[in-house]
């Protein structure tokens, strides 16, 4: 299944010259890195955001938010699927973006 190239622009736009960011094809779509960790990417549809285990719980209660499960059953802890609606407007997705790229800066290097 293709993933959103329109979002992935939209994306790569949010995240600017973010100091060691890197892009890599991942679950069938794309993923931003940061310093080797995952940020937030596309799938299908939607957009992947790492919030990392802690904030997990609440985020989900977030609306259009929904588990990152490609195991069918087993969802990833920390991260998270954010469906089109909930990016739809610049400052939704910059959010989002940010939350990703705050995570990601908290981990080392890979």
């Amino acid at each position: 299944m293709p993933y959103d190239t329109a979002l992935a622009e939209r994306i790569r736009k949010a995240l600017g010259r973010q100091p060691s960011l890197t892009e890599k094809e991942m679950f069938g779509g794309v993923g931003f890195l940061i310093r080797g960790n995952m940020a937030c990417g596309v799938h299908a549809s939607d957009m992947i955001v790492r919030v990392g285990p802690e904030a997990h719980a609440a985020v989900l209660r977030e609306a259009h938010v929904r588990p990152f499960d490609l195991s069918g059953g087993r969802p990833a802890k920390g991260w998270v699927l954010v469906g089109a609606a909930g990016v739809k407007k610049p400052a939704e997705l910059k959010k989002w973006v940010e939350r990703g790229v705050t995570f990601a800066r908290s981990l080392p290097a890979k």
